[in-house]
């Protein structure tokens, strides 16, 4: 006799355990924002421009979306930027790096997403750089902001990405010999039970529902 799953959050019928109940939500792709930007996000733009002589081929786009600044950098180029902004441009702290996984975009299907903070400025913006699935490598950050050393350990547990350059590039909340990278969109949703350093967690299938 079958059995149908259901999700934590009362989804039903899709074979989907994760919560997610199915929802497809589809985003234009965005290009380069057009100036002005608003706000201090000119500034940051001109200020980097003079800073770095080959802000034209290093950035790819520039994108003002829900009120945060982006800059898309290639990432051989990632560090190079990474420390004008610091030196230059006063932004003093990484907050993290998090990954996402686009399995559709051929050839960019993992990005790595780094938030930005000025304390001296009080500014805030992000950098995202783009790999592909079959060449995961991105440099890593950690010599320009040393406490990116854990999040880009978590980024690689998660996603895959692997750090060129990290001190000690190990999984931080998996097993060692896990397999896979659980916050990838091909990673199974359920039935999986899963097992964190030093504790067990229960398949999503096997947790309680809320409804």
């Amino acid at each position: 006799m079958s059995e149908t799953q259901q999700g934590m959050f009362g989804a039903r019928g899709t074979g989907d355990t994760s919560g997610y109940g199915g929802l497809v939500a589809t985003a234009a792709a965005t290009g380069s924002t057009e100036r002005p930007f608003g706000g201090y996000f000119d500034q940051v733009a001109d200020d980097l421009e003079r800073a770095y002589p080959d802000f034209a081929d290093a950035i790819t786009r520039v994108v003002v979306d829900r009120g945060e600044l982006t800059l898309h950098i290639k990432k051989d180029r990632l560090v190079e930027v990474a420390r004008i902004l610091r030196d230059k441009l006063l932004f003093e702290m990484c907050m993290g790096v998090s990954g996402v996984h686009y399995p559709e975009r051929t050839g960019s299907e993992l990005v790595a997403v780094y938030p930005l903070l000025s304390m001296t400025k009080n500014q805030r913006i992000r950098l995202e750089v783009a790999t592909s699935d079959s060449d995961r490598h991105i440099p890593s950050v950690v010599d320009v902001w040393g406490g990116n050393n854990w999040h880009e350990r978590e980024t690689f547990d998660m996603f895959g990405i692997i750090f060129d350059g990290h001190p000690g590039l190990t999984r931080i909340l998996m097993p060692d010999d896990w397999d896979g990278h659980p916050q990838r969109k091909d990673y199974p949703l359920g039935g999986i039970a899963v097992e964190y350093k030093g504790a067990t967690t229960p398949a999503p299938s096997e947790r309680r529902s809320y409804q």
